[in-house]
């Protein structure tokens, strides 16, 4: 399993089993690869010599080359070492080059050392399938799905807990401009012939933008009022259209067709400064002292002097400009709920108005963004720019001195809102997390711990009614209780819930005192979300749930700020979205879109659990039948050390006769189909409770080689303990007894692996029977004359072979031998699958049955819950930026801004994807309705609708600015 660090940032040097190292270098370049040619085999060597049991079979080899104290030669030892080390290598070689292109007794010995190398290989090979899969290959962007590492395969298959982010991870990271609020009128709505409000129809036709040489033809907009203002020089609306095409970060270029192109930080900027353009405030170009628009036709430079920029703590930011009459304007945008206490008082009654059309937005899954100026006095600017210069050289508290000027001068400001994409809670509903058929939602806003803690009181109360709480209104728990939430036992929720948290309200929830009551509360509801919370707070409920909840977690996102979340789950996803590479760059595994979490756990996931634990079950009961036969042999021999086997039968056994064929097992092995696998999550829940291979199932693994042992010795045994060959000579002899063993071994273990395989391909059939045929040529060679001649003292077994398996009595024995080990187990598997069939063992038989194709099933047609007023602001931006811009580090060496005459047509580059959220409901809808199920991650908006195996947590950042949701 892999370590990791709960870190906000990916900084340093960072170490994943599995994944490699990954450092950035002075030049920001990133290096995810161990090796190089030169290094490869001396570091290689090394780490695999770290591990215990190649090391005790090296100082084991160092033994054995000493005559005097080994009773076998070297060679048992050093071929399957080799083997083993070779492979473990290969697959170390191919792991770091597909990093590099994206940036005791002889008998037990061979198991421990080839159990390692049987492993990797079989990883690999999942790690393959999951690459291969075309079904997880998105078109749209010629991404297919990576599987970054090849250790966590199984694991897929055992996750309880899902830790996701909202923006760019359940849903599209791609903002469109729909409505806005400017000076207390909406705009972006549709009326119909009666002035009333309706939604947008196909045959709405929307407005005509052709008059406007450069516009996005992409873009539509259903209400000709903005226009109708616009065109009428309304003072408000020209001053809203200019401030999104002045106060961002975009970058334009010119491509080879003489069309502008915009470079966007993140897609929101994209939709606002595109939809200014589209509304005749074109956004032309910049350098580190201006910033260029064409205004109704009309080319205008303005003076940037001086910018604000964006963090997760302002969650907004700001330019100062001087217009060409020497006007000088304060732009601002961010959070409505920061904003708004930045605004002058004679705004009051156009707030409380403008508070409405928000918390509408917002109900409508709208994200929403506030927007304000100010005109400065040119005297009190000049003082104030004095000042920061001051505070920008200064060399203590320079942050504060920075951040404290910024807040002087954003005041007495008026306000505009614009609104766009959705907000969490409303995703929520939209993805059937949260469902107006919910017993209740439980909302946490709390402003203080004393009111996170009531709140939680309260809720635990409406689920778990008053007998739990004590007097003081406290849990009454011992602390060591609190802190081992495993052995709580869960009690029976009758009805559905759900638990709704901000992020302020979660720095309280998870103090020491609070957080137990919190992840108890949480894992008693069907969904929680999680709003507004910083990528560290994010980390830490996956910590929480690590620490307290004996499970397997999971975390997916698509941004930077996601990289914390997904470094402290076991299991780390990137999405291979709009936000960059540094999500894919920290996951364990990526893919373009969310929907495809549902086939790599429920598909890719299971059958890599139940492959893996089929192929120990199997590996362990064949070496235990192998082993035990020594044992038996020992009451016979004195425990002179003597084997059973010839020392060639010993060294091949495991890497030749046996390791192919549960190889392919461990491979192609499926036991359902993967669309049924899809269509029944149901199946997922072994791998939740572990019940494939555990304690139990090791003890019966080997209590199954222990009966085949003894049926291999002790037949034929008994069989030539008396008796004589058709050439009347005696068949109790050594080299007799030690081929029929050895013969029998090889064909009951095969027909087992038969027995065992549940889908047959051509390489199992290939593997299974050409091994038994290999044993046999094999057998046939080193018992020749030939082979004696040439190696008289590592052959003695001449002609032997050949004499037995001659004699018809021999056969029956092995017959006899193989019927008696694999009866019981046959008959066993058939009454266990007719009296009490799993439900693996009864959608098996509905395959083989019936071929034709399962009904669609229907989907409720989804209802949205009415909305209390809340704040739909979740703006994607990140830090920084506003320094690259006027440093001009960014900036391309060309000539000044022209001051008239740019003919340039713009195009947005931000482009357009699939839904995230297609088929999240089905994904979910269709799991286990038991307690199985676990904690979610989802973004207000995103929590799935039944009780499902897997719970989600869903996240949306305030460090992007995105709502955090989680979802437990």
């Amino acid at each position: 399993m892999r370590r990791k660090n709960v870190d906000e940032e990916c900084t340093g040097e960072e170490e994943y089993e599995g994944s490699g190292m990954r450092w950035w270098d002075e030049d920001n370049r990133i290096h995810t690869s161990k090796y190089n040619i030169l290094t490869f085999l001396p570091i290689n060597l090394f780490e695999q010599f770290q591990r215990v049991a190649n090391a005790y079979f090296l100082f084991l080899l160092i033994l054995q080359l000493i005559p005097e104290i080994s009773s076998l030669t070297w060679f048992t030892t050093i071929v399957p070492l080799v083997l083993v080390i070779t492979m473990t290598a290969v697959k170390d070689a191919t792991d770091d080059y597909f990093r590099y292109k994206s940036d005791k007794q002889v008998n037990n010995r061979q198991s421990e050392v080839l159990i390692d190398s049987n492993v990797e290989v079989i990883r690999l090979g999942h790690s393959y399938f999951i690459n291969w899969d075309q079904k997880m290959y998105y078109s749209g962007k010629a991404t297919p799905a990576a599987a970054r590492t090849t250790t966590l395969n199984e694991e897929l298959g055992q996750i309880e807990y899902v830790f996701s982010d909202k923006t760019g991870t359940l849903t599209q990271n791609i903002m469109t401009f729909k409505k806005c609020s400017i000076n207390g009128r909406i705009y972006g709505e549709v009326h119909d012939d009666l002035g009333q409000k309706t939604d947008i129809i196909k045959k709405k036709k929307p407005v005509d933008f052709s008059v406007n040489p450069q516009v996005d033809k992409t873009f539509q907009f259903f209400d000709p009022s903005l226009m109708e203002s616009i065109k009428l020089g309304d003072p408000k609306v020209h001053e809203f259209l200019r401030l999104l095409a002045l106060c961002h970060t975009v970058m334009s270029e010119e491509n080879s067709a003489g069309q502008l192109i915009y470079q966007v930080q993140s897609p929101d900027e994209g939709a606002l400064v595109t939809a200014a353009r589209n509304l005749g405030f074109i956004f032309k170009s910049r350098t580190p002292e201006t910033i260029t628009i064409e205004e109704l036709g009309t080319l205008v430079t303005y003076q940037l002097l001086a910018f604000l920029d964006f963090n997760n703590i302002r969650k907004r930011m700001s330019v100062i400009v001087r217009n060409p009459e020497g006007q000088i304007k304060l732009y601002s945008k961010g959070a409505d709920t920061i904003l708004f206490e930045k605004l002058h008082l004679s705004n009051e009654d156009l707030l409380a108005l403008t508070s409405d059309h928000i918390s509408e937005f917002a109900g409508e899954g709208l994200r929403t963004l506030a927007i304000a100026y100010r005109d400065l006095d040119d005297k009190y600017f000049k003082e104030w720019h004095k000042m920061l210069e001051d505070a920008n050289a200064a060399t203590d508290e320079r942050d504060e001195r920075i951040a404290g000027l910024y807040e002087e001068i954003e005041r007495d400001l008026m306000v505009r809102v614009e609104k766009h994409d959705e907000t969490a809670i409303n995703i929520g509903y939209a993805c059937n997390m949260l469902t107006d058929d919910m017993n209740e939602v439980f909302i946490i806003a709390g402003n203080t711990a004393m009111e996170v803690r009531e709140e939680l009181r309260k809720a635990k109360e409406n689920l778990f009614g008053q007998n739990r709480s004590s007097s003081n209104g406290h849990i009454v728990f011992e602390k060591k209780q609190q802190l081992e939430l495993d052995s709580i036992v869960e009690e029976t929720v009758t009805g559905d819930y759900a638990l709704i948290i901000n992020g302020h309200s979660l720095a309280h929830a998870l103090e020491s005192d609070v957080k137990n009551d919190l992840l108890e509360l949480a894992c008693m509801c069907k969904t929680v979300v999680c709003c507004r919370v910083t990528p560290l707070q994010k980390a830490q409920v996956v910590e929480l749930v690590k620490k307290h909840r004996n499970a397997v977690t999971l975390a997916i996102g698509d941004g930077a700020n996601d990289v914390s979340m997904i470094k402290s789950a076991h299991i780390g996803i990137g999405i291979s979205g709009q936000e960059g590479l540094q999500a894919v760059l920290a996951s364990d595994y990526s893919f373009a879109q969310f929907r495809y979490l549902q086939r790599l756990l429920l598909v890719h996931g299971r059958w890599s659990y139940f492959r893996m634990c089929k192929f120990l079950c199997y590996f362990f009961y064949k070496n235990f039948a192998f082993t035990f036969v020594h044992f038996w042999f020992g009451f016979f021999c004195g425990f002179s050390a003597q084997t059973v086997y010839d020392q060639w039968f010993i060294t091949l056994f495991n890497i030749v006769y046996t390791s192919l064929p549960v190889l392919a097992m461990g491979i192609f092995d499926q036991d359902v189909s993967d669309q049924n696998s899809m269509d029944f999550p149901q199946l997922y829940k072994p791998g939740q409770l572990n019940l494939l291979f555990n304690k139990r199932r090791f003890f019966i693994c080997m209590a199954h080689g222990i009966y085949t042992s003894l049926a291999l010795f002790f037949i034929p045994y008994g069989a030539f303990y008396s008796d004589a060959g058709e050439d009347g000579q005696h068949l109790a002899d050594y080299q007799s007894f030690a081929v029929t063993m050895a013969t029998s071994l090889v064909i009951v273990v095969s027909v087992q692996i038969a027995l065992d395989t549940s889908y047959w391909t051509v390489i199992n059939h290939v593997f299974i029977w050409g091994s038994v045929a290999t044993y046999f040529s094999i057998l046939l060679t080193m018992h020749s004359n030939a082979m004696f001649g040439v190696f008289p003292n590592q052959f003695p077994f001449v002609g032997n072979a050949r004499h037995s398996l001659t004699q018809k009595c021999i056969w029956l024995v092995i017959l006899l031998t193989t019927v008696v080990s694999v009866m019981p187990v046959l008959a066993f598997r058939f009454l266990k699958v007719d009296l009490f069939p799993t439900l693996s063992d009864q959608i098996r038989q509905r395959q083989k049955a019936q071929r034709k194709a399962r009904p669609l099933r229907s989907r409720r047609p989804q209802t949205r819950r009415s909305s209390s007023r809340r704040s739909g602001y979740a703006f994607a931006h990140q830090e920084g930026y506003g320094e690259l811009i006027t440093s001009g580090k960014n900036m391309r060496a060309k000539n000044p801004p022209p001051t008239s005459g740019l003919e340039k047509t713009l195009s947005n580059s931000t482009s357009w994807i699939e839904n995230l959220c297609k088929k999240t409901t089905d994904a979910v809808s269709s799991f286990n309705q038991d307690k199985t199920v676990k904690l979610h991650e989802i973004p207000e908006q995103s929590i799935p609708p039944s009780k499902a195996v897997i719970r989600f947590l869903t996240c949306t950042d305030s460090g992007k600015e995105y709502k955090q949701t989680s979802v437990f």
